[in-house]
């Protein structure tokens, strides 16, 4: 019997990346876990390596749809019986990324992956968490989120403090129905949306970054503690990234 035993965890982005290495460690802890992405070829390979059995699901999923959200819910609840844990993790960006180059039809995308995603899925799981006087909302933000610095360019950073907005909002509105909501602030990680950086990154960088296990370990954590600790902000960062 591990520590989730009996618990439903829905993580979105779930494809690579922290994402994957969520889903894992909650797979070992004893959850059923359910995986979103987009690509439905890269969540069938994550899947298949994570080897999660019956207690594995995956559903292609583009977050930017409300009804595809709302059917991620009720899909999950319709095979496991409810969600008790929803990881917002799903995030992505882009190489032209400053004001300059950004176009009005890039940064309603940006927006709607970064932010309106998170809501989306909030909105569908909400009710029966809150009908169960139960539940447990991680919203995976990013330091960017905190500070505003021109590296997450600014429709990434402007989703981020959206983001993190909308956590913080939803924690004190539901403090007392028994909901909790958690915004982790990632700093680097060592995932493929490096891949989107205008200027590529060395493996020197790679090498002293965060790695997805490190972030997937602060979720288990903060999922782990009793219903009477709520954690509203956490910022884990690599300890050579500068934060101010």
């Amino acid at each position: 019997m591990g520590q989730f035993t009996d618990r439903v965890v829905v993580i979105t982005g779930g494809g690579s990346g922290v994402g994957k290495a969520t889903a894992a460690l909650f797979l070992q802890a004893g959850a059923q876990v359910v995986i979103a992405g987009r690509d439905a070829a890269k969540l069938a390979a994550a899947a298949q390596e994570l080897q999660g059995g019956d207690a594995l699901l995956f559903l292609p999923t583009d977050v930017t749809d409300p009804q595809q959200c709302r059917r991620l819910i009720e899909r999950a609840t319709a095979d496991f019986g409810r969600v008790d844990i929803l990881v917002n993790n799903a995030g992505a960006n882009i190489k032209a990324r400053t004001c300059r180059e950004l176009t009005p039809e890039v940064w309603d995308m940006m927006i709607r992956t970064n932010l309106n995603g998170a809501f989306y899925c909030t909105q569908a799981v909400l009710p029966q968490m809150l009908a169960r006087r139960d539940g447990l909302i991680i919203n995976v933000v990013s330091v960017a989120g905190k500070r505003a610095n021109p590296l997450g360019g600014a429709a990434y950073v402007a989703a981020k403090f959206g983001m993190g907005a909308f956590g913080l909002v939803l924690a004190n509105e539901e403090k007392d129905s028994g909901i909790r909501v958690s915004n982790i602030y990632p700093g680097e990680i060592d995932t493929p949306i490096l891949e989107h950086r205008p200027k590529p990154v060395t493996p020197e960088q790679r090498a002293v970054i965060l790695k997805p296990e490190d972030v997937a370990q602060t979720i288990l954590f903060v999922a782990s503690l009793p219903p009477r600790v709520s954690i509203p902000e956490l910022v884990i960062k690599p300890t050579v990234q500068p934060y101010w």
